[in-house]
């Protein structure tokens, strides 16, 4: 750590030397990459002040302080027990109250303790500030896990003897039972989870809030999502009122939803210390923020976005004199992923189609059950005159998101004649689909390409040529039972084609496994198509005349 002499004098208190890892660090010395000494908060906290953006001050009372609490109160033998310990065992609950109370009853050492005291002298500078007190775990605001709400907060706390008293209090809080099971639930061994704390200045706050640079219910990239209310964030966070509710349209500013809350919940701050809520009789349906200042929250949380490449859940307030502050972000975990390749451009819409929803899968697939998949559609992409040029990748229209196969059919929504086949198709085969087709189609954004329907056209010919699709749907129409012996001598040919000798090597294997995804496939789909095409066309006939 590159520490200023003021920052190494602040951290050499008592018995700790520079060589070891220190027990309160500033923000300004917080990097990520400090998340095992500091805890998630903490180091987005250092982070975002090391990319200028506005943070309160503040330090972090780092996991060397957790270890040393730790240790004094014993707690390995109770975290070995743990850990073998079922979640459905009554003294699962016994040993996690058993932690919480030890933590809570242990002297707080003295080296600690005055490294928390100089730091919050320097913090005020010399004045007693109020501040948050507030965990910083080492498994919190991860990419995959967030974590939010899972440790304590205290807000408004002034001096030292009741800030002592909420990091204890905090360090606690690392062993409630749903702090636990969220480990659980992950698969995070609670033995590694460590817990620092930050302390941040108060601001003078008059309005709070949360900002969502992604919308979460929808996953739409291109919207911000905003909640606010009057007074401290903590009745946002917690959901103790009901805020006002903005959605921005990211790329040219424009609010294109407004919900008033009716605001009837305030927290806010004591001078005396610790916070108070008041309930208001009567609802305020007035916008607790200008569209100014909407348009610049959401163009600061474009800021934190960039910054971490990633959309952000993010904690802010306005103080009395109007000034914006950021107090935490988070990664969003809870957005579906996108194909690595989809656009980010608000005029360029795509239209992804589920293979999964479309056959009743609606599990994840496996990596292998993926990679077979997009080698059997490079291999039909190939029959049909279409090669991709990675076999391994499959053919362009195919994505990966989320562990599920897609579709991307906007080519054919684009293309008069493809959209007619795809909503038709989707008629047969998945309906609620075709009716979204249907109403998405009216999008600007999907008009019709002029050279889109003779491309189509000649791939359908080329198909129709090269399978002899139309002769063979006849003859399956026509002669049923020569259609179902040429499924049956099929089946037959494919397991002949897959029974492997005892012994067979590897190569072998792999090689059997190549003729079948390159070779056998087309020959099997062309078997297949049309007997389907033409019970599904016999069917629709049946139909209409009954």
């Amino acid at each position: 750590m590159n520490l200023s002499d003021q920052e190494q004098e602040q951290l050499s208190i008592g018995n700790i030397q520079m060589n070891e890892a220190p027990l309160v660090l500033p923000f300004e010395a917080i990097k990520s990459e400090l998340i095992s000494l500091v805890g998630g908060k903490a180091a987005n906290l250092g982070e975002m002040i090391q990319a200028g953006l506005p943070v309160p001050p503040g330090f972090c009372v780092t996991t060397t302080a957790y270890k040393r609490i730790a240790q004094g109160a014993h707690l390995d033998a109770l975290l070995d027990e743990l850990a073998v310990t079922p979640s459905s065992d009554s003294r699962h609950a016994h040993i996690i109250a058993e932690i919480r109370s030890f933590l809570l009853d242990v002297p707080m050492p003295d080296e600690v303790a005055n490294a928390i005291a100089v730091a919050y002298q320097a913090l005020g500078q010399g004045t007693m500030v109020a501040v948050a007190v507030r965990s910083s775990a080492t498994a919190e605001d991860l990419p995959f896990a967030s974590f939010a709400g899972q440790q304590e907060t205290y807000l408004n706390i002034v001096g030292i003897e009741d800030i002592l008293k909420a990091v204890s209090r905090c360090w606690a809080s690392l062993w409630t039972d749903r702090s636990v099971s969220y480990r659980e639930s992950l698969d995070i061994d609670s033995r590694t989870v460590q817990l620092a704390v930050v302390i941040q200045q108060l601001v003078d706050v008059s309005v709070a809030g949360v900002l969502f640079t992604a919308n979460p219910l929808t996953g739409h990239r291109a919207q911000a999502v905003i909640d606010a209310s009057p007074g401290l964030g903590e009745a946002v966070v917690s959901g103790a009122v009901n805020p006002d509710h903005f959605v921005v349209s990211r790329p040219i500013g424009e609010i294109i939803e407004r919900r008033p809350g009716d605001k009837r919940v305030i927290i806010q701050a004591r001078k005396e210390g610790g916070t108070e809520r008041i309930d208001l009789p009567v609802a305020d349906t007035r916008s607790c923020l200008s569209d100014q200042q909407i348009r610049a929250l959401t163009a600061l949380g474009a800021q934190v976005e960039a910054h971490y490449g990633a959309p952000q859940d993010i904690e802010w307030a306005i103080d009395t004199s109007g000034k914006f502050w950021l107090t935490q972000t988070r990664a969003i975990t809870t957005l579906y992923p996108l194909p690595s390749d989809a656009p980010t451009e608000k005029d360029n819409l795509r239209v992804y189609f589920s293979v999964n929803v479309a056959q009743g899968v609606y599990r994840p697939l496996t990596p292998m059950g993926l990679g077979v998949f997009h080698l059997l559609a490079s291999s039909v992409a190939t029959f049909i005159g279409l090669p991709p040029r990675d076999l391994l990748a499959g053919p362009a229209p195919l994505k990966d998101a989320g562990m599920r196969l897609f579709v991307d059919v906007t080519p054919a929504l684009r293309s008069r004649a493809g959209r007619k086949l795809v909503i038709r198709a989707m008629q047969a085969m998945e309906s609620r689909t075709a009716r979204i087709f249907q109403y998405i189609a009216h999008d600007s954004r999907l008009s019709f390409l002029p050279a889109s329907d003779f491309r189509l056209l000649r791939t359908f010919l080329f198909v129709m040529v090269r399978s002899r699709l139309p002769l063979r749907i006849a003859m399956a129409l026509f002669k049923p039972a020569n259609a179902r012996r040429h499924l049956h001598k099929l089946m037959l040919d494919l397991q002949a084609q897959t029974t492997l000798a005892d012994g067979t090597s590897a190569v072998e294997r792999v090689a059997t496994v190549e003729r079948l995804l390159f070779e056998t496939m087309p020959r099997v789909f062309v078997g297949i198509i049309p007997t389907m095409l033409g019970a599904l066309g016999a069917y629709s006939f049946a139909s209409k005349l009954l």
